[in-house]
């Protein structure tokens, strides 16, 4: 078997910090839109909790509410999931260097 070796943090990411997907939404969507996170749970058909958790960081954005997230704001589930994508990228390389590269 062949070694691999990645470095992560220099080779996949900017050093700088990406904006979680949830702050995202509602910094450029539900704020400008003047959308409250109960309303946007009903036009989205989810829970009122799945919403707070995302807009607070505690909760990724699965490929459901992509899906959903990408239908009412006329984007593309693969919006919504690379910049889910990148934050977990991002998360994991510095837990990755905190931990010693181990």
């Amino acid at each position: 078997m062949t070694a691999f070796n990645l470095n992560v943090s220099s080779h996949c990411l900017s050093s700088r910090k990406p904006e979680h997907p949830g702050i995202f939404l509602e910094r450029c969507y539900l704020k400008p839109l003047n959308i409250s996170q109960s309303e946007l749970a009903r036009l989205l058909g989810i829970s009122r909790r799945r919403v707070h958790e995302i807009i607070k960081g505690q909760r990724a954005i699965s490929a459901d509410t992509a899906i959903r997230l990408a239908r009412h704001f006329q984007t593309t589930p693969m919006f919504w999931l690379e910049k889910q994508q990148l934050w977990e990228l991002y998360d994991a390389s510095r837990r990755f260097a905190r931990e010693g590269g181990k």
